[in-house]
């Protein structure tokens, strides 16, 4: 038998595994590395957060995938390039943050690497007859990770969820129902990133009644203005967005596009939330000489309203908001003017994941840890068709040699 087999086999068979989590998202912040310890698998897993950082980008590094990002046209070598580029860069990322804990590579057992998004393409959003498939790419290697580490590699998980009939996304839906379900208690868990998404968890437990989707922008266009008006990376505690005022013909002329009126569960990117999604708005409704504090302001309102608004819409026939406990996750609970305004349009209780014992800003990278552990180690579950959600196993296994 070939020995990496063999080792896989064992990776199995061990009753937790020490799996390091990858993930970098649409706001190309930078590189999340989770180390965690992942004992069982499925509905009986428990997760221990033992190590946490992110290792931010580089400007190089950022205006290397935004030359590729989610554009229409791109120089092809340039992302063949970049896909390996990538791999080894979060590679020896993996092993700075190992060298950091004093922990040594041969003591983890495997590596989650979520890689890049560069593209995300459903059929709702490509609008390409001729290809009536949804699509999804990420780059950065599993292999080139692999071989860097010196660690069995789980990568590349988005394609079988395509490939099963999914749109690529969300993912969070299964970590989230493995480690944050609790019978007894109706619980959402809302990741707001670059693209804001929720997970209804029922209080039953059943997983065939688990729901996700996404919502529309969660942080993109406040990052992308921020960079665009103000020279900033992102508006930090949202201070410039708190000095202006919502426009309400702008907020109208946003909400105003067939996405926020299709069935869920729906997925969506940057590829039609961006700068020229919020031009073309500001076109519409005659705005297009605002300043910095009113746009933040009206975009900030922009992603609260249609994060509630999916909320709202989403719950079961004759389902009540109140009292529910809603748990956040991203970059957008740091953000206080969005969380102050999701506060006040919903009836609920809002926390970060925290107080579930995995942090808010590790939350991603802890999932695609249970994701690749269920992969080596998982027993399959259905969590029913209606959902759009694929039973499958996610993830393409990558050996060192």
């Amino acid at each position: 038998m070939n020995h990496n087999i063999t080792r896989l086999y064992h990776l199995a068979a061990k009753p937790a595994r020490r799996i390091v989590g990858l993930m970098s998202g649409t706001s190309l912040d930078g590189l999340d590395i989770a180390l965690c310890e992942v004992a069982r698998s499925g509905s009986a897993t428990q997760v221990a957060l033992l190590e946490f950082t992110t290792v931010p980008y580089a400007e190089d590094v950022k205006r290397r995938i935004r030359e590729v990002f989610a554009k229409d046209v791109v120089p092809f070598p340039r992302l063949a390039l970049l896909n390996g580029w990538i791999g080894e860069l979060h590679g020896q990322m993996v092993l700075d943050a190992l060298a950091s804990w004093h922990i040594a590579p041969a003591e983890i057992d495997l590596v989650a690497s979520h890689g890049q998004t560069v593209m995300h393409a459903p059929k709702s959003l490509h609008g390409l007859p001729e290809f009536p498939n949804n699509a999804t790419l990420q780059i950065g290697d599993g292999d080139h990770v692999a071989v860097r580490t010196g660690i069995i590699t789980v990568s590349d998980f988005r394609q079988k969820h395509v490939a099963a009939g999914g749109e690529g996304a969300p993912l969070a839906v299964f970590g989230d129902y493995y480690i944050f379900s609790k019978p007894g208690e109706n619980r959402i868990l809302l990741n707001m990133g670059g693209i804001a998404n929720f997970t209804w968890l029922p209080a039953s437990g059943a997983a065939d009644e688990v729901f996700v989707t996404d919502t529309g922008p969660g942080n993109t266009l406040l990052d992308a203005f921020a960079r665009r008006l103000a020279g900033r990376d992102f508006d930090a505690d949202a201070a410039i967005a708190s000095r202006g005022r919502v426009i309400d013909a702008l907020l109208r002329a946003l909400k105003d596009h067939p996405f926020f009126a299709m069935p869920f569960p729906k997925t969506t990117g940057p590829e039609l939330f961006n700068v020229d999604y919020v031009l073309a708005a500001q076109a519409r409704s005659m705005t297009g000489a605002l300043g910095a504090e009113d746009l933040l302001a009206t975009l900030t309102r922009f992603s609260a309203d249609t994060i509630a608004g999916a909320i709202r819409a989403a719950m079961p026939d004759g389902a009540s908001l109140a009292g529910f406990d809603i748990y956040m996750s991203g970059g957008g609970m740091h953000n206080p003017l969005l969380v102050r305004t999701l506060e006040d349009s919903l009836p609920c209780r809002f926390r970060r994941t925290d107080a579930l014992g995995i942090a808010g800003d590790a939350k991603e990278a802890v999932l695609f840890a249970v994701l690749a552990n269920e992969t080596v180690a998982g027993e399959p579950a259905s969590f029913g068709a209606r959902q759009g959600i694929p039973s499958v196993f996610m993830g393409k296994v990558s050996f060192p040699d």
